[in-house]
């Protein structure tokens, strides 16, 4: 699976290139178009029993094919390479496309150890091959090297491996939070690593 861009950082469009028989999974109604031939199924996990409402997975024709993939809203898309050799935790919002090479890690301790038993904005992955993000600005980065120290809002985050060291804390301890959306809060980051930010606030993005 490759993935090429275009349109961006305004208004981005993935074209994900699948081999014979290679998949991807993605929201069903980010679907532009695809090549002749391409099937829509339900994913793997649904097969079976009841489908899961609004995802559906790509599969290419023996002679391979793409598919055109858009976000709902404007902003860049931003193919991330996943190399098997570090997860990446992802803000919930952000995946456009994954293959099935890409795993989404429900359970990932540290995660857990950071939201509790609540459902965070932060989802992880691992594997190989590329996650493809969407966010409504322009990717933007801080590369941090070895106890380089950043201070991030999560309504801003994108991406960032597990190589770094991230606390999250409270703005105003005494003033109202939400685990799930991020408001009130703060990620400390903590280098060596890469955290991929978006230039854009997603929720004021979204109205």
């Amino acid at each position: 699976m490759r993935v090429h861009t275009r349109h961006t950082p305004n208004f981005g469009v993935a074209r994900v290139l699948l081999a014979p028989g290679e998949a991807v999974q993605s929201a069903s109604d980010t679907m532009l178009a695809t090549s002749f031939g391409v099937r829509e199924g339900a994913p793997p996990s649904a097969r079976g029993g009841a489908r899961k409402p609004g995802v559906s997975v790509f599969t290419a024709p023996a002679e391979g094919g793409w598919v055109d993939l858009a976000p709902l809203g404007p902003g860049d898309v931003y193919p991330l390479e996943l190399t098997g050799t570090t997860g990446w935790s992802v803000h919930r919002d952000a995946v456009l496309a994954r293959p099935p090479s890409v795993r989404l890690d429900q359970t990932w301790a540290p995660l857990q150890q950071l939201f509790g038993a609540d459902a965070g904005f932060l989802d992880h992955y691992s594997g190989t091959g590329p996650l493809v993000l969407t966010a409504p600005g322009p990717v933007d980065s801080f590369e941090l090297s070895a106890g380089e120290l950043v201070t991030v809002r999560p309504d801003y985050v994108l991406a960032y491996p597990d190589t770094l060291q991230c606390r999250l804390r409270a703005v105003d301890p005494s003033g109202p939070q939400s685990l799930r959306t991020g408001e009130g809060l703060v990620l400390d980051f903590a280098g060596p690593g890469t955290v991929l930010v978006q230039a854009r606030n997603r929720r004021v993005s979204r109205g």
